[in-house]
């Protein structure tokens, strides 16, 4: 590597630097918001949806150049054109059918516009002295499943003293801790079962931590 690479270099690491230093949060979490969600690219439906429109657009186009020709029209446009023009705008029939393409449209807007990706959480953005991609200067971005956050979690509840079985049910907003406790107080079991999972969650390294609840309570005896 010669002189002018090196320097080359060294600019690029200390603007990335600079930049990951300015826009990393501090402490738990980033409560900036500055660490985003990741977006789903939506390749598939994206292309079925254009592969459907496609497909209605060249059958009707083909329907009209076919009339136009002299030749009849297919019979689902003529069926398609009396309802139409028969029945009135008051229609059920009418007023339904506009209301669901209504509703379908304002759905596939709200998709549209909504990141996806809801099983991944985001975690917090890297330290200043972390190393970005040769030459780009990219930052680096980081997930964790939510299952596989709620196995971590479990995991940890498992060794707290008391505990006879856990479930933990990772969340967007909310983690939900449930326990089965077969000695100790319960109060202790729960104390200490929620610092045990505040801490996992502080070493998951959330962007945004999500609220605990915490059940404990003892198994159901068994009848006979």
């Amino acid at each position: 590597m010669n002189a002018d690479q090196k320097m080359r270099q060294s600019t690029s690491a200390s603007a990335y630097g600079a930049r990951t230093g300015a826009g990393a949060g501090d402490g738990e979490g980033d409560p900036t918001g500055r660490v985003r969600r990741f977006w789903s690219e939506r390749r598939v439906p994206a292309g079925i949806v254009a592969l459907v429109i496609a497909a209605v657009s060249g059958l009707l186009l083909y329907d009209v150049a076919a009339v136009r020709s002299g030749r009849r029209a297919m019979r689902w446009r003529d069926w398609l054109a009396d309802e139409l023009a028969t029945r009135p705008l008051d229609n059920a029939w009418i007023v339904g059918g506009a209301a669901l393409l209504a509703a379908l449209g304002v759905w596939m807007v709200v998709l549209a516009m909504a990141p996806g990706l809801r099983g991944l959480l985001p975690m917090r953005a890297p330290e200043a002295e972390s190393a970005a991609e040769p030459g780009t200067g990219a930052a680096v971005r980081a997930g964790i499943d939510r299952t596989s956050a709620g196995l971590v979690l479990r995991d940890r509840a498992m060794e707290v003293p008391g505990v006879r079985s856990a479930r933990v049910d990772v969340g967007r907003r909310r983690i939900r801790a449930r326990a089965l406790a077969h000695f100790r107080d319960l109060d202790e079991v729960r104390a200490d079962l929620d610092a045990a999972l505040h801490e996992g969650i502080r070493q998951l390294g959330l962007a945004r931590p999500p609220a605990l609840s915490v059940h404990v309570r003892r198994p159901a005896k068994s009848k006979g």
